[in-house]
């Protein structure tokens, strides 16, 4: 055993020493190498923790959403639809939400602005906001608006409380007024009472809570109509039946249970993350063809090299141990400083190279820090499709080479 050992560390040292007399080609290899693992952790790591973040945030997000469809499309939802809901069998509670977008072509950016749900009803005194987008609204594409909950008294009239991205971008506070024109044309003023904490940024940064009052006159929605509806299940098991009752009984509604907004927000990033990789698939396909070059054959320097340790006694298994620790050492070392990089870009930096792509389209950026997630599939997944073929690459025409005659390689290498 000690004898093995002892041979190994020889041979790693040769290799070793044969990496640095080729230095200027193996560190161009090695920045190669190290910038594709680079993209591919990069782009895995944001993806799989912000698909990790959504998860966590959503579980929390409403049973059932019960929308009300004209022509396809999302449409404002009678207020005696709530008794008919309540009615079926199974259904624990029903809440009407008043929420909606707002443009602000000052800074050219939409808002999120919405009602504690209590705050619908004028006897409510505290208020529990859950926002679940619409999978099939164009917006719910922004990862800006998946879900924000809200504990505390809800805005007085004509005043405002404020994401903490509005502020930023808008420069504004606590204090300051907030112009808004409402569906009449007529401008209201609304007071921005408090900052929401930059700590929720990540759900909240376009977000404006409002009074139920100031919302229905900004966008001129009648008491009788509400945006849509929230319904509580008794027993959980039961929410897909409870939503294909509401479904039987209000033929134009549309229930939308938690299990598909996660499905929604599991494609979004998913697809996102496929686009990165398109994205930089010039890259990749590079370093693809790199790797097949590097199988078809060795230069005439390494040829000359097999046949000279061939010559001073070296066995064909020990060349092609040396050409494995070769590749090994190599994509290793590329390997372990692209990951590392990347953990350092996405969760220290904020992933600023891909921010804008894997983020959102929306002028509002939220601005936040990821939570570390990386886990052992992830790190398998990158092994096996940077490490692996390589290695290989490197093994193949090594064994071609060395079961070849020493004395025809070093002459043919020669001419």
């Amino acid at each position: 055993m000690n004898a093995w050992i002892e041979k190994q560390r020889y041979i790693i040292d040769f290799t070793i020493s044969s990496l640095l007399r080729r230095k200027v080609k193996n560190l161009g290899l090695l920045a190669l190498y190290t910038l594709i693992v680079f993209i591919l952790a990069s782009t895995m790591f944001f993806t799989y923790s912000i698909k990790r973040e959504a998860k966590l945030i959503l579980q929390g997000s409403p049973e059932i959403v019960v929308q009300k469809i004209v022509a396809g499309r999302h449409d404002l939802l009678p207020v005696a639809y709530l008794d008919q809901i309540k009615a079926i069998r199974g259904v624990a509670e029903v809440e009407p939400r008043l929420w909606g977008y707002y443009y602000d072509s000052l800074v050219q950016a939409n808002y999120t602005l919405l009602v504690p749900s209590k705050a619908v009803d004028s006897n409510a005194s505290k208020a529990r906001t859950t926002v679940v987008v619409d999978p099939n609204d164009p917006h719910a594409a922004d990862v800006n608006k998946p879900l924000y909950e809200y504990d505390g008294a809800p805005p007085e009239p004509n005043t405002i409380v404020i994401g903490n991205g509005v502020a930023r971008m808008r420069e504004i506070g606590a204090g300051d007024f907030m112009p808004f024109m409402s569906f009449d044309g007529q401008i209201m003023n609304l007071r921005v009472a408090g900052v929401l904490s930059a700590e929720s940024e990540l759900v909240s940064a376009d977000l404006l809570l409002v009074n139920g009052e100031d919302f229905r006159k900004l966008f001129g929605i009648a008491a009788e109509f509400v945006t849509d509806a929230v319904v509580t299940v008794k027993n959980p098991s039961e929410v897909a039946t409870v939503a294909e009752k509401i479904k039987k009984k209000l033929h134009s509604s549309r229930p939308i249970v938690r299990d598909e907004i996660l499905r929604t927000y599991d494609s979004i990033f998913n697809w996102r993350g496929g686009m990165m990789i398109v994205v930089f698939s010039a890259a990749v396909l590079a370093f693809v063809i790199f790797a097949w070059d590097k199988a078809s054959g060795l230069s005439a320097g390494e040829r000359r090299e097999i046949g000279i340790l061939k010559a001073v006694g070296w066995e064909t298994s020990d060349v092609i141990l040396m050409k494995f620790w070769e590749g090994a050492m190599v994509s290793l070392t590329a390997f372990f400083s692209g990951v590392i990089l990347a953990y350092i870009h996405v969760f220290f930096l904020g992933s600023a190279v891909f921010e804008p792509a894997l983020k959102g389209w929306s002028a509002l950026y939220p601005q936040f820090a990821l939570t570390p997630f990386v886990n052992a599939e992830q790190l398998t997944t990158l092994f096996f499709l940077t490490v692996v073929p390589y290695t290989v690459a490197t093994i193949v025409p090594t064994w071609r080479a060395a079961t070849i005659d020493p004395d025809s390689a070093m002459r043919h290498t020669g001419e």
